[in-house]
C-alpha cells in the first residue's frame, strides 16, 4: 500500500505546507516562525490521531458510545542531534456510556500492538508509555 504525501516550502522562511493523498493540509514550521506545527510534534500528533482512530473503532464494536475523547501526550527526547524521542507518554481521557476500564485498556493495548502505523513504525526507537482515566458522567 503506497500513500502520497506532498511537501512544499513557503519562499522567504521557515514554513512549509504538507498534503496527504486525500487533499487535506497542515503547515509545518520552526518555532522562531511559530505559524505552523513543529515537524517533531507533529509526529505525537500522528501517533495521538491514529491511536484515537483505533480506540474509537474498537469500542464502536463493543457497541459503546463514546462520548468523549482525547490524548495528551509528553515525550522525552535525546539532548543531541537529531533529538531522537526516547519515551513518549500517551494518557486518554474518555467518557462514555458503559465504558469500564477493562474495555478501553484493551483497546488502547490493541491499538498500540496491532493496528496503530504510527506506534509500529515509532517502535524500537521510542518507549510508548500510556495510560487513561475515564470521566464520570
Amino acid at each position: 500500500m503506497a500513500t502520497n504525501t506532498v511537501l512544499r516550502w513557503i519562499p522567504g522562511g521557515q514554513n512549509f505546507v504538507s498534503t496527504d493523498s486525500t487533499g487535506h493540509s497542515v503547515i509545518l514550521s520552526t518555532p522562531q516562525e511559530n505559524t505552523g506545527m513543529k515537524p517533531s510534534e507533529l509526529i505525537l500528533s500522528a501517533l495521538a490521531g491514529c491511536a484515537s482512530v483505533d480506540v474509537i473503532m474498537i469500542l464502536e464494536k463493543k457497541r459503546i458510545n463514546l462520548t468523549h475523547l482525547h490524548v495528551e501526550l509528553t515525550s522525552e527526547q535525546d539532548q543531541d542531534p537529531p533529538w531522537t524521542f526516547r519515551k513518549i507518554y500517551m494518557k486518554f481521557i474518555a467518557k462514555g456510556e458503559g465504558l469500564t476500564p477493562k474495555d478501553l485498556e484493551q483497546a488502547i493495548q490493541l491499538s498500540e500492538e496491532k493496528y496503530c502505523s504510527v506506534a509500529a513504525t515509532l517502535r524500537g526507537k521510542a518507549e510508548i508509555i500510556t495510560s487513561y482515566e475515564i470521566l464520570e458522567d
